[in-house]
This record gives C-alpha cells, structure tokens and sequence, in this order.
C-alpha cells in the first residue's frame, strides 16, 4: 500500500501535477459560478418580465439548457459554434459551465422569489420604505434563505460537472487522475483518491456555507 501511494502521491513529482489538476478544477468552478450566477439573475428577470418576447425567449433558453447534457453543450461549443474563435480551452469551458448555471440559478431565483411572503414587503412599503430598501432588507435575505440549501448543491454539482472538460484537452484534476491510475497501473486506488479530494471539495462548500449561516443567525440573535 505504502509503495502504490508513493507512486501514486510522490513519484515524479505527482502531487503537483494532482494539485496543478485541482487547480484548475477550482479556477472553471470559481469563475463559472460567478459568471453564471449573474447570468442567471438577469435570465431570471427577463423569465419573470412582462413582455411575452422576453419571457418566452428566457425560458426557452432555460428549457434547452437543463434538458441538454453539460458535455455535448461543451462539445457543441468547443469543436462548433467557437471552434474558429481562438478561445483557450479554459475560456470556452467556463463559458459552457457559465451558460449552464445560469439555466439553473435562474429558475432557483424564480423559485425563491415566487415562495416569498410578499405581504411583509407591502407591510415595509406602508411603513415607509423606498422600492430598494424594501427589496434590500425584506425581499433579499427572505430570497437568500429560501435559495441557499438548493444553491449549496448547485455549486457542488457543477464542481463534479467541470470532470468532463478533459474532452476538449484541458488538464483537470479527473484528467489527471485518470492518466495517473494509468501510469500507476492502481486504478481502483488512484481513482478512490480522486473521489475523496472531489468529496474534500464539496464539504469545503458545505462548510463555507454552514460558517455564513452561523453567522448571520449570531447577527440576528
């Protein structure tokens, strides 16, 4: 055992590579949340907008985009619709992982604000608050409690969605591991290690989150 987690681990320099791996891993992650988390807001008011040409175009997006799998809308848009564009790999992967969280964080929002008790922000505006602080201080933390559970596993999928980038040659932590068991010839192993460092990654949110929870309910009390 010692000597298959010495290959697997040390030999050659391995651990740097596994960390290079989740490197990059955590940069698609990161930024595709954020981006696709403000994409999403604004998906969300063009779904809950008005006008029936807004609506209708949001929520087609939407319908498209979480009934197609994240790897042949990543195939789609790496060897198709911006194959001449001279994106870097990473790019057009966090434009996918963007896209797709999006379609999810718009119908979340949506969710959120169509489960919120909307009397108490009528209350606050009787009371004298403006539109913006009403939203502020009554509408949002109501949106961010409700969402948060669902957001938490959001976040964490698209951590495990972000395995399948290796298809368009980028080097992520899955990649690695994979040309790791490979070389090692230790597959059950390797992999057994993968999958704890994917799961270490998925309690650091759980984690993250629980700390901000505790937190704003200290604030309250």
């Amino acid at each position: 055992m010692s000597d298959a987690l010495y290959n697997i681990l040390i030999k050659g320099g391995s651990w740097q590579t596994i960390l290079g791996g989740l490197w990059v891993t955590i940069q698609i992650s990161v930024a595709s949340l954020a981006l696709g988390t403000l994409l999403g807001a604004a998906v969300c008011l063009l779904r809950m907008s008005r006008s029936k040409i807004l609506s209708t175009s949001a929520r087609i997006y939407i319908s498209i985009i979480r009934g197609s799998p994240v790897l042949m809308l990543l195939m789609l848009l790496f060897y198709g619709v911006l194959a001449g564009s001279g994106l870097k790999p990473l790019t057009v992967a966090i434009v996918t992982f963007s896209l797709h969280t999006a379609a999810h964080v718009a119908e979340l929002i949506r969710a959120s604000i169509l489960a919120l008790d909307h009397g108490q922000v009528e209350a606050a505006r009787t009371l004298g608050f403006s539109r913006w602080q009403a939203f502020r201080l009554i509408a949002l933390p109501q949106i961010v409690r409700i969402a948060s559970p669902v957001y938490q596993s959001t976040i964490v999928n698209l951590i495990q969605w972000t395995s399948v980038v290796g298809y368009v040659t980028i080097t992520d932590l899955t990649r690695v591991i994979n040309n790791t068991a490979s070389r090692t010839m230790e597959p059950l192993l390797t992999i057994t290690i993968g999958m704890l460092i994917y799961l270490a990654l998925s309690y650091v949110v759980y984690g993250i989150f629980a700390l901000t929870d505790r937190r704003a309910n200290d604030e309250h009390h």
